[in-house]
Formats: structure tokens, C-alpha cells, sequence
């Protein structure tokens, strides 16, 4: 990801709804060096804000509906999340959760594509969202796993604006000249009842380090670490209680 601040249709926030926040707490904590802030507002619901030093780099939410997956999510910024909602009507999306205001913090609407991946968009107020990018531990890179690639390039491009850099293996996002994510065919590396998702990466200093010491703290690994051609260093997991998030050693030349 070479976007280093908050712009209208890049990400700008990751979350994690858990089956067991004390658990995925205890995870993450201790994987990235992330701390947690629980909202001691009543209606916040006990959203736990995670932070790597002064800076906001996910949440964590509580599983509000008995038996769902503990699943990370991708949020990406809205200037009028009505207007957004509105477009992906329009390019074929639907919408999983009208747009309702977050108490002070922002406009808040969750969305499918039309191949079923769903994803988040926020209007920013108070709450901008991430404070920091591509450094160790804060989100580097956003991923579409999809069987539509054609319908994805058009939805996304036309509610967004992205650009789409189609290469070889694979194809990349961006905003502005400059790329924050990509998106993968699941063709056949995927069971047939896998449903496309967005998946978040996250910069480490080292992918095998950090690899190991997810596998210590109960992950299982989906990619072991791998070096791409023309791309960086990374792995994919699973976390202890399921959810799928990627790391990747951070960009030096990022920004």
C-alpha cells in the first residue's frame, strides 16, 4: 500500500467481529504489539479500539448474532456514505446494512459486490479511521478473493473510482497513481461453497518471525511465508478462532 493517509474511496479501516474478543484480544496483543481501548460508552456495545502506540490500527467487536464466523472486515472511506450506497445499487451491489450514524465517530453502511464479497464504507466525523499505515503492525495492503474478476474490476472501478492494474498473476488497486490492494482468483484453489471476502494484510518487520509466533499463539497457516515475484515477502493465516488476515513485510519505500 503506498497511500500513507486518509482518502475518500481508499481503506481506511479494518475490524474484527469475534466469536471471543477476550481471545482474539489476547491474540493480536500479543502478535503485533497492539493495546486495547474498550469504549466505556454504553451504546459503543463494548467496541475495543486497537492501537499501536498513539495510533489507531483496527477494532475489535463483539459477535452480536449467536453462531456467526469471527471474520475481519475492510472498510473503505466515503464522502456521503448515502451517495456510495446509492452507487453500489446502481453498479449491480446491494446494500447488507443501510447507512445509520456510529454515535459521534461517522456514517456507517455495510455492502456486498455483486459476487457476494462483502465490505464496509464510513463517512468520516470525529473518527477518521486508521492513524497508521504501512509501518510494522498497521495495515499494508486490502485483497478481494473473488470467482468474478470481470464483474469486480467493473463494480469496484465504477463505485470507488479505482484504478485496476492487471497484471500476469494478478491484478492491483489503486487511487491516484498509487496501489493499495488487490484481488485474487479463487478459480479452482478454493473449496466450491467458499464465498468471496476482503482480507486485510498487515506490515511485519519479518514474515517468518511473525509467522512462527502466530503458530505459538494457536494460528494455523494457510500460505507459508513466500516471496513474489515483483512483490514483497508474505503469509496468509488463520487466526484461533478462524479469521483469515495476511501479513507482509513492510515497504520501506512505502509512502
Amino acid at each position: 500500500m503506498k497511500i500513507d493517509k486518509s482518502a475518500v474511496g481508499a481503506p481506511c479501516w479494518v475490524e474484527l467481529t469475534s466469536a471471543d474478543p477476550s481471545a482474539s484480544k489476547a491474540f493480536y496483543t500479543e502478535l503485533f504489539g497492539w493495546r486495547a481501548e474498550v469504549d466505556p460508552r454504553p451504546e459503543a456495545g463494548g467496541y475495543t479500539a486497537l492501537l499501536l502506540g498513539e495510533s489507531a490500527v483496527a477494532g475489535l467487536a463483539p459477535q452480536g448474532r449467536e453462531g456467526g464466523p469471527t471474520a475481519w472486515s475492510v472498510s473503505f472511506a466515503s464522502a456521503d456514505a448515502d451517495a456510495t450506497a446509492a452507487s453500489v445499487r446502481a453498479a449491480g451491489g446491494r446494500l447488507l446494512m443501510e447507512p445509520s450514524e456510529v454515535l459521534d465517530l461517522g456514517r456507517f453502511a455495510v455492502a456486498a459486490d455483486p459476487a457476494g464479497a462483502a465490505f464496509s464504507i464510513w463517512q468520516a466525523r470525529l473518527f477518521q479511521g486508521v492513524g497508521l499505515l504501512n509501518e510494522p503492525g498497521s495495515l499494508g495492503w486490502v485483497e478481494l478473493a473473488t470467482r468474478d474478476t470481470h464483474g469486480a474490476k467493473e463494480f469496484y472501478a465504477r463505485v470507488f473510482g479505482w484504478s485496476v492494474t492487471v497484471g500476469e498473476m494478478y491484478t492491483q488497486w489503486g487511487l491516484a497513481g498509487h496501489d493499495f490492494g488487490g484481488m485474487m482468483d479463487m478459480a479452482d484453489q478454493f473449496p466450491a461453497d467458499t464465498p468471496p471476502y476482503w482480507m486485510p494484510y498487515f506490515a511485519v518487520a519479518d514474515v517468518d518471525t511473525t509467522a512462527e509466533r502466530a503458530v505459538g499463539l494457536g494460528a494455523t497457516v494457510t500460505l507459508p511465508p513466500t516471496d513474489v515475484p515483483d512483490g514483497p515477502r508474505l503469509a496468509v493465516l488463520h487466526d484461533p478462532q478462524g479469521a483469515v488476515f495476511g501479513i507482509h513485510v513492510a515497504d520501506p519505500a512505502a509512502g
